[in-house]
């Protein structure tokens, strides 16, 4: 797959569409590849008229990994002491602009899941006029006081990395399921196939424990949100056990005029049943936009 050169780093990205359409860019969330956006729903992104570009994340997949960086102190830094974030999501939004400049986007739409969609909002406070819309999943403001986790997924965020690769995919496969979608389940083969190519393509958890940092690094983006005039949609799911709902409900309080798209049964993933809708959701949002 190719690779585009952005602020000293390379990004692992690939493509789906005809370049001759809008350009719509996908952010996945914290420790996510870009495979996480599966081929099927970027197809059907492709197939409403974009050109939809995916790619890894700094320090994630087959993108740059920093560490040469130190190790954060995940509990200094919530207990306020910012000194030793390796970098914000200030700076994975400018690596999002760097990527527009490389394939040649003065403007895109964007679409952002969990701290992709942190990402993108960030981006939409930085730089607003590189922007056509913003579509925020299953994320949150920054704001401590909504989209909390249940313990039992903040357990499984927090779990030390698997030692072997069997364990590793057994990890991941209960995650899956920890965070899944009770209205809309997965089969066990689905997940197990998931798991087994997200490790084999890429493993790198201080990677993942870097981006967790920069996250909590960052802050409350509320108030510098209510100055965001990109057109938004905010999605998410109402059994989400990650990210609470209320996460997206002040998301989509914050930013004028957005529109806010909640799906019952929907957990912290984007499932399979649940593709065309959501796709719809998104085509509509940007043809509006």
């Amino acid at each position: 797959m190719p690779r585009a050169r952005v602020n000293g780093l390379e990004l692992e990205y690939d493509t789906f569409g005809s370049p001759a359409d809008p350009p719509l860019v996908l952010v996945m969330g914290l420790g996510a590849q870009m495979v996480t956006w599966e081929e099927g729903f970027c197809a059907l992104l492709a197939e409403g008229g974009f050109h939809v570009v995916r790619f890894d994340n700094r320090d994630i997949g087959l993108s740059s990994y920093l560490d040469d960086l130190p190790a954060p102190d995940l509990a200094a830094l919530a207990a306020g002491d910012l000194t030793s974030a390796p970098y914000l999501l200030s700076d994975l939004a400018a690596d999002i602009t760097g990527l527009f400049d490389a394939l040649g986007f003065a403007r895109a739409h964007v679409v952002g899941a969990s701290m992709g969609g942190m990402i993108v909002q960030q981006l939409a406070i930085d730089s607003p006029e590189r922007l056509l819309s913003l579509t925020s999943i299953m994320s949150t403001t920054g704001d401590p006081s909504v989209g909390h986790p249940e313990p039992a997924a903040l357990a499984g965020l927090t779990r030390p990395p698997a030692a072997t690769r069997e364990q590793a995919i057994e990890d991941g496969i209960a995650w899956f399921k920890l965070v899944g979608s009770p209205g809309h389940p997965s089969d066990e083969e689905f997940l197990r196939m998931k798991a087994t190519r997200n490790y084999d393509r890429a493993n790198h958890p201080e990677g993942a424990l870097r981006q967790a940092a920069a996250v909590v690094a960052s802050g409350d983006r509320t108030a510098k949100l209510r100055d965001v005039h990109v057109p938004t949609l905010v999605i998410h799911g109402e059994s989400d056990p990650l990210i609470n709902v209320s996460g997206g409900k002040a998301t989509a309080e914050a930013i004028p005029d957005a529109e806010l798209l909640l799906f019952p049964g929907m957990g912290h993933e984007l499932p399979r049943q649940l593709w065309p809708a959501i796709a719809d959701a998104i085509i509509a949002h940007a043809r509006k936009a």
